[in-house]
C-alpha cells in the first residue's frame, strides 16, 4: 500500500522476558518529535478516523492487539498489530482507524511532528480529495 510499511524492530529475549530497544536516529526513518500511547480502549470503540497532511507515524502494539484499517483512496487494508517487535509506518494522506482493542492493549505511537491541529484531515471527503490529487484513483 502506498505510504504504508512495516519496520522490524530488533529484540532480545531470554528466560527473563524480552527487550525491544528503539534507537531514535537509526531504527526510525524520521526524527521523532512526539511519543504517546493509547490504552484502556473498549473493544467496540474506534479511534483515529483521520489522516494527516504531512505527519509520519509508527504504530507499535506493545501489549495485546489492535486492528488498524488503512485507506489511501486506491486501496483499503486491515492490519492486526499484535507483535511488539513490528512497527507500522503510516505516511501522510493515509486514513487510519484503530479498533478491536483487546483487553489490556496498549498502542505506542511515534510521530514526526509535534501536535498540530492544522495537519489533521478529519473529514473523510476532504481527505479523499487531497489523496486522489496525490495518488490518483
Amino acid at each position: 500500500m502506498l505510504n504504508v510499511g512495516f519496520i522490524k524492530l530488533r529484540h532480545f529475549s531470554d528466560g527473563r522476558g524480552f527487550l525491544v530497544p528503539i534507537e531514535l536516529g537509526s531504527d526510525i526513518p524520521f526524527n521523532v518529535k512526539r511519543i504517546y500511547y493509547i490504552g484502556a480502549v473498549d473493544h467496540d470503540v474506534i479511534r483515529g478516523r483521520h489522516a494527516h497532511k504531512a505527519l509520519h507515524q509508527i504504530l507499535i502494539c506493545i501489549s495485546g492487539s489492535v486492528t488498524v484499517t488503512l485507506d489511501n483512496t486506491i486501496e483499503k487494508q486491515e492490519i492486526v498489530l499484535d507483535d511488539p517487535t513490528i512497527g507500522l509506518h503510516i505516511g501522510p494522506l493515509v486514513w487510519r482507524e484503530m479498533a478491536k482493542f483487546s483487553v489490556g492493549a496498549v498502542l505506542l505511537v511515534l510521530a514526526s511532528q509535534h501536535y498540530d491541529e492544522s495537519d489533521y484531515l478529519r473529514s473523510y471527503e476532504v481527505f479523499q480529495g487531497q489523496a486522489r490529487r496525490l495518488f490518483g484513483g
